[in-house]
């Protein structure tokens, strides 16, 4: 195969495992425990397709581009397709065909279950690994927002606007992060450094 990135870029997306299914021979990728791609192996354990989900239209319109992109393999052939592995698609419309399918299967579980997948609270903060995570609060997602500098009793603004009001997943789904919002909320503790950084990472979190 000569896509021999594929493995550590796909592992490299959050909330992504994968398995061998052996009466298959396939290597199968999940998030949240559905498979988005997977690359079916033969008798000699040597790739012969790249399965993958795409919007049908999509994947029409990609078929009909490349001889080497075909229905899906074994698969759901309106939603799914198959890339020869050692065929002449680029590598950049490879990775944006897994992209895609990655999006594709995410989406397709509630919003609050987009980010317990994705290990993020709405603004891109990775909850478990703050200090105080599990002592002065329970986490974005589980405390519905309540964060423990938000106001008393109150969803912090960045919650209330992106969950409550835009029912976003998160808030890589506006095209105005970071906005005034986030300029404007901070967790206390920060320096003006540390929060500069803070918005920085997390902007790269939701991402990707």
């Amino acid at each position: 195969m000569k896509y021999l990135w594929l493995d550590e870029y796909l592992l490299s997306k959050r909330g992504v495992t994968k398995d061998l299914q052996p009466s298959w021979n396939w290597i199968r990728y999940h998030v949240g425990g559905k498979m988005f791609a997977a690359v079916c192996l033969d008798d000699a354990d040597r790739p012969y397709y790249i399965n993958l989900k795409l919007e049908p239209l999509e994947g029409e319109f990609f078929r009909s581009q490349y001889k080497d992109i075909i229905p899906g393999y074994y698969s759901n052939k309106i939603h799914w397709n198959s890339i020869n592995p050692d065929g002449e698609v680029p590598d950049e419309l490879l990775k944006d065909m897994l992209d895609k399918s990655y999006q594709l299967v995410l989406k397709g579980f509630s919003k609050k279950q987009q980010r317990e997948i994705l290990g993020l609270s709405c603004c891109g903060t990775e909850c478990t690994k703050c200090g105080c995570y599990g002592t002065l609060c329970q986490g974005c997602n589980e405390c519905q927002g309540k964060v423990f500098h938000a106001p008393e009793g109150k969803a912090c603004p960045i919650y209330t606007c992106s969950v409550q009001k835009k029912r976003l997943a998160t808030c890589g789904g506006c095209d105005q992060i970071p906005c005034s919002i986030w300029k404007e909320t901070r967790d206390p503790q920060f320096s003006d450094e540390e929060f500069e950084k803070s918005i920085t990472d997390r902007v790269k979190n939701l991402k990707g």
